[in-house]
């Protein structure tokens, strides 16, 4: 009798696999229906971001910057317009080069992705286009309900190290439209918590309204209670409008910063 338990035993595991991989193959189709709704391959976007970080206990910053984007080649300008101290500086992604433009000694420096946007939570990565099928592999998925939305919930792990965050969760609505992210270290330690309350639509593709963040790294206790370092990012204007490709260039940048 013990000769045919590890056949047995054999096709239940092949069975149990099988219906893995046709979940991660159903996982990894709607990770690509989640970039192609909020990806603007045939024409430019530009918007402009508010960016207001509030650190634990109180103080605030803002940061007000217009971000052109063209997501068929990768690239995107960002050119900050205040606080004062800092207008005419701007970012410039071309392929894999991210550089930093400071207008005051007419320099560019190289910079990372991974790098905190003017010191806030939003990272500079939070402006590329939507790459989630290209970056991350889905591991697993959920059904769970996140306040009036149903969702499902992906575990993803990174397939490169250019990345932000190795780990992450998304929720995602029916209408492939992501409502929070979880962005974990690779031993698993929560960084950082994004919701995404609401969406505009532009053109037949949506692009987020607002964002919260808070940042778990940064905590301090105030009366007895321990407070995030939070930032939110309100994104308006949004246009599909045109641009040359002169915009995506670095003599560009050097013009509008002056």
């Amino acid at each position: 009798m013990n000769r045919y338990r590890l056949p047995i035993a054999l096709s239940i595991a092949l069975a149990a696999l099988g219906s893995v991989q046709a979940q991660g193959t159903d996982y990894s189709e709607l990770l690509k229906r989640v970039d192609a709704t909020v990806t603007f391959e045939g024409s430019d976007l530009s918007a402009e971001y508010t960016i207001v970080k509030r650190d634990p206990g109180g103080a605030t910053s803002t940061t007000v910057a217009t971000m052109f984007r063209r997501d068929a080649t990768g690239q995107f300008l960002i050119l900050i317009l205040a606080p004062a101290i800092d207008k005419g500086k701007g970012y410039l992604k071309e392929g894999d080069n991210l550089w930093l433009y400071d207008p005051v000694d007419r320099v560019f420096t190289f910079t990372s992705a991974k790098e905190r946007f003017q010191n806030s939570s939003f990272r500079n990565s939070d402006f590329n286009r939507s790459n989630f099928s290209k970056d991350y592999t889905p591991v697993s998925g959920t059904r769970e309900k996140l306040g009036k939305f149903e969702c499902t919930v992906l575990e993803l792990r990174a397939t490169n190290d250019t990345v932000s965050f190795p780990r992450m969760r998304i929720w995602v609505t029916d209408d492939y439209l992501v409502r929070k992210i979880e962005d974990y270290s690779l031993s698993g330690q929560l960084m950082r918590t994004s919701a995404i309350p609401s969406y505009q639509k532009v053109g037949d593709k949506w692009v987020a309204a607002g964002m919260v963040i808070l940042d778990h790294l940064k905590t301090k206790n105030v009366g007895g209670k321990v407070e995030y370092e939070r930032t939110t990012v309100t994104i308006a204007k949004p246009s599909l409008a045109a641009l040359p490709g002169s915009v995506y260039t670095k003599e560009y940048l050097e013009k509008v910063a002056r």
